[in-house]
């Protein structure tokens, strides 16, 4: 007979689970942050070119014609409209999807923590996540610069490296194809040559990405070539994304833009520009940075387990 209707977790992982979820709300709640829900259900998704989103449709009662709904990768667009609306410092819980992934690390269907903090920098963020981590029962985090890391772990300055060098390393280091694009590149390198060596005897922030790794996050002022971005790096797996936010509205459709003509190149799908975003930042976004967090990985690495199959009560093997 068939056990695969049981959870796949233990009773003892969905109750650590548990109170993960409730610390970390525990520790919103004292320092004021607001928690807020947002649709799962988008009329836009992301043009990511890393980034793929599961669709469906939704058939109105009124208009006949079937509506394409694309689930959310992350609340990202959404939470940032609340905050060009006035409200102030948010976070959220929620789940989040995407195609394609799959395996020890990943699952169509997980669970994200995301929070923005008006008037913080990537900075502050770091130092307000590494109070939940320590809180956790991390010890303080290491701070680490991606250039500096790159350079030692690969050979070659990530910034001033050219499109040649990067896939001569990326072939020796087992990509295929020798991709045109240097962020395809730069990530290939980072997460086979850096990535395993970080975090291993305490969390490890990495951060100044450069520029074409940037995504949403603003270019530093003095160094327009490194973006100010960081993540959270636990026993050589990534935990966290944070950025200080971009708010300019006309450099975020030129970089959408940008992103939909890679995946045009890639043959890869088209999505709509999320319009209300764009109108949001236009309105005002306020200064601020945000962050976000894979619940289910942190909790597989708070309980040393494996697999992130071991903290889901049903994976989509199972679901």
């Amino acid at each position: 007979m068939s056990t695969d209707w049981q959870p796949a977790a233990s009773f003892a992982t969905l109750n650590a689970r548990a109170k993960l979820l409730q610390t970390i709300r525990e520790f919103m709640l004292q320092r004021d942050i607001m928690e807020v829900e947002t649709p799962v259900l988008g009329n836009a998704g992301v043009n990511d070119p890393a980034i793929r989103s599961l669709v469906t449709r939704f058939s109105h009662p009124v208009d006949s014609r079937p509506h394409t709904l694309y689930l959310q990768t992350s609340p990202e667009y959404a939470m940032k409209r609340l905050l060009a609306a006035g409200s102030g410092p948010v976070y959220q819980i929620g789940r989040v999807f995407r195609d394609g992934e799959l395996g020890r690390l990943h699952n169509p269907e997980f669970t994200l923590l995301e929070w923005y903090r008006p008037g913080f920098d990537h900075h502050a963020l770091m130092e307000e996540l590494d109070e939940l981590m320590i809180l956790l029962g991390w010890e303080v985090a290491g701070r680490y610069e991606y250039r500096e890391l790159f350079l030692e772990h690969v050979g070659i300055d990530a910034v001033t490296a050219t499109l040649p060098a990067l896939q001569q390393e990326a072939g020796a280091a087992g990509l295929h194809s020798a991709s045109p694009e240097r962020s395809v590149l730069l990530d290939f390198l980072f997460s086979h040559r850096v990535v395993p060596q970080l975090g291993l005897e305490r969390p490890a922030f990495v951060m100044h990405y450069p520029a074409c790794q940037g995504a949403l996050a603003r270019l530093k002022p003095d160094a327009p070539a490194v973006a100010e971005r960081f993540e959270l790096f636990v026993n050589g797996i990534e935990i966290a994304n944070g950025f200080h936010e971009l708010t300019d509205a006309g450099e975020q459709r030129q970089r959408i833009n940008d992103e939909i003509e890679r995946r045009r190149r890639n043959n890869d799908n088209l999505l709509p520009i999320d319009e209300r975003l764009l109108a949001a930042l236009e309105a005002g976004l306020p200064d601020c940075a945000g962050v976000a967090v894979g619940v289910d990985r942190l909790l597989m690495c708070l309980l040393q387990l494996d697999s992130l199959q071991q903290v889901l009560a049903f994976p989509v093997e199972r679901a």
